[in-house]
């Protein structure tokens, strides 16, 4: 099974490809994780719109059986809720063109999932992940290492 996780932003939408070949966590590994950037000086239509044709292109290189991703419930600015949201909108009506299917995890579900701790800092869920996925590195951006984490997250609560 082929596993996509998102982390939704305008800005910056991070995604991680992982590849399961049964249950065992062991077995898991990552194919690939970046960060989709978009320009500020972009229209909010343009910006949208990259983040639909570079998540395509992932789609048709590792062709993905299910697509995860980040559901934050709380936001402490509106102007951000605003932003993500129109991000998941796009990333919602791309993967339903696609006929592929969502699950949505909230952080502390994440959390929960990576380190058994719903309230464990970032730090620590990315120990756990690089620990968990055998890597050598974490990737530099944390929206990178956010979308291997809601990966993991379904691999983890599905196996």
């Amino acid at each position: 099974m082929i596993i996509l996780g998102i982390d939704p932003g305008t800005a910056s939408t991070g995604y991680g490809i992982i590849q399961t070949n049964g249950k065992k966590i062991e077995v898991v590994k990552c194919l690939e994780c970046s960060v989709i950037h978009t320009s500020p000086d972009l229209h909010k239509g343009e910006r949208l719109k990259i983040i639909n044709n570079r998540l395509i292109r992932i789609i048709r290189k590792h062709k993905p059986d299910v697509l995860a991703i980040e559901n934050v419930f709380f936001f402490k600015n509106l102007k951000t809720a605003m932003a993500v949201s129109q991000a998941e909108g796009a990333i919602f009506l791309m993967a339903a063109k696609k006929k592929l299917p969502v699950i949505e995890f909230t952080p502390p579900q994440i959390k929960l999932a990576i380190t058994g701790d719903g309230k464990a800092d970032k730090k620590i869920v990315q120990k756990k992940l690089k620990k968990l996925l055998r890597l050598k590195d974490l990737p530099k951006s944390d929206d990178a290492a956010d979308a291997l984490a809601i990966a993991l997250t379904y691999f983890l609560k599905t196996a």
